[in-house]
């Protein structure tokens, strides 16, 4: 099975290579096969895109916005003429079951550059007007060489969600996908090609952190965009800020999800797996501290049991399999790791845990969907991210309690409440600090929607009016009518 693009990087509209570059396996995590090899980008790569991006930028920010819109709109539409064959590759660079990818991976890029294609034309300035005669405007203007880093759960999402806004507003992108998952960001930038989006003005340069810190402290590199871990946006944030560069963090969280005693089990209990085994669980908004009140534990625990029982898991490009593997053998350590310490800690082991055996595929990175109960806020399992489908169950009694320690983390990037008491919803939601937010759902993602976190889940948002809005900087213009006035 092999997946071989047709270079490592693609630069200026077409694709290039640098084979001094550092070999970059591409693993099937189903198998554990390489199914491609490519380079690293080395410093040489690294100018070539972002001298690309920077010489296109300039007449693409003079391009009327709905011509640009236009362009962005005639790739969405090629994304979802070739959303199998796209979500087949997804599927062997990720290993997320072909029944996800379909649905979740092209198709939310599709989303985002139809809607940012079609919001841009009315996204511009304000008119002030002082009376008497003397006014003002303002202008929206884009930032000019920008920088995106993706993660490896979401790749063509990623590169979607950052790429999109960033065009539309008149910016360039130089794109790092992350090393793991590297083949599907050149699918989309063969497709802008296609679209009729003008050379270098979406780059795509493959390699691991080294290459990462390059784009993000380059001179000519104005903004840089990252969906990563905390620590990794930390560092990025922290050199970003040194150089007065503009930065979105999107990072990861450890979500509470509440469950009231006058939910509807079934629906609850579908988010709850939504909000911890999708995805294998590799989700940054995962809702994975599930608190459920004492009045229906019982019945949400036996439904949750039973309805998880039945994950099937399996080979990903079969349309049946639910549930693929871990993207990695590191991952695989890590979330095994995981659960042997909440087992150590004392909390119960209540479902799964294991590692399946699969004939055909016995060098995949399979695990268990897993849940624990018994679970206490100071454990490790409950305070730190797993990224894995590792549940916590925890019981509360009252409603300040849940919301108390629904808050008692560091992160604040999701959370959800089921309820059928919408007053209580609309409440508990306003108390809970988290930036994106579900009542009696979890885990959608809408493109009309602003998408981040508080705390240490991040700074600045992805999708809906405001991503146009971190793609751009607001330039004040005062126009006097009449005399200057002045005492001199």
């Amino acid at each position: 099975m092999k997946a071989q693009p047709k270079a490592s990087h693609y630069i200026n509209g077409r694709y290039v290579d640098d084979e001094q570059g550092r070999p970059l396996e591409v693993i099937y995590p189903a198998t554990g096969e390489a199914i491609a090899r490519l380079h690293a980008a080395t410093p040489n790569i690294v100018e070539l895109a972002v001298e690309a991006a920077r010489a296109a930028q300039d007449e693409w920010a003079r391009v009327r916005p709905a011509e640009r819109g236009r362009i962005l709109r005639r790739a969405a539409d090629i994304l979802r003429a070739r959303n199998d064959e796209l979500a087949r590759l997804e599927t062997l660079d990720t290993g997320k079951p072909v029944q996800e990818t379909e649905v979740a991976d092209p198709a939310s890029a599709a989303e985002a550059l139809e809607f940012f294609g079609g919001a841009v034309a009315a996204f511009h300035g304000d008119y002030v007007d002082f009376g008497g005669g003397p006014f003002a405007y303002t202008r929206r203007e884009p930032l000019g060489v920008c920088v995106g880093i993706g993660a490896w759960n979401y790749p063509i999402q990623g590169a979607g969600w950052k790429s999109a806004p960033a065009l539309a507003m008149g910016n360039a992108m130089v794109f790092k996908p992350s090393e793991n998952t590297p083949l599907s960001a050149l699918a989309l930038a063969e497709i802008y090609t296609e679209a009729g989006l003008p050379d270098g003005l979406f780059n795509v340069v493959q390699g691991l952190s080294e290459v990462g810190a390059a784009l993000v402290t380059h001179p000519e590199v104005a903004k840089v965009s990252l969906t990563g871990s905390v620590p990794t946006g930390r560092k990025v944030l922290a050199e970003a800020g040194a150089r007065m560069k503009h930065a979105t963090m999107e990072l990861g969280g450890k979500s509470p999800l509440i469950v009231f005693d006058d939910a509807d089990v079934e629906n609850a209990v579908g988010g709850a797996m939504l909000a911890n085994f999708y995805s294998t669980g590799q989700v940054c908004s995962n809702g994975t501290r599930v608190f459920v009140q004492e009045g229906i534990y019982d019945r949400f625990l036996a439904r949750l049991t039973e309805r998880t029982a039945k994950i099937r898991i399996g080979d990903p490009l079969d349309p049946a399999t639910q549930m693929g593997p871990l993207i990695n053998r590191a991952q695989l350590d890590k979330v095994t790791g995981y659960i042997a310490i909440g087992r150590e800690e004392g909390a119960r082991l209540h479902h799964g845990g294991g590692v399946p055996h699969l004939q055909g595929f016995e060098g995949g990175f399979f695990i268990e969907p897993t849940i624990f109960t018994g679970v206490r806020d100071d454990m490790r399992i409950a305070r730190e991210e797993i990224f894995g489908p590792v549940m916590s169950v925890l019981t509360f009694r009252e409603e300040g309690e849940a919301i108390e320690r629904a808050n008692d983390t560091e992160f604040g990037l999701s959370a959800g409440v089921f309820t059928l008491n919408l007053p209580r919803a609309h409440r508990v939601i306003a108390e809970l600090k988290a930036g994106s937010c579900w009542i009696n759902h979890y885990n959608l993602a809408p493109v009309e929607l602003p998408f981040g976190g508080f705390r240490q889940s991040g700074v600045g948002r992805e999708n809906s009016l405001a991503a146009l809005a971190h793609y751009s900087q607001l330039k004040s213009v005062y126009v006097e009518t009449g005399d200057v006035d002045s005492p001199y």
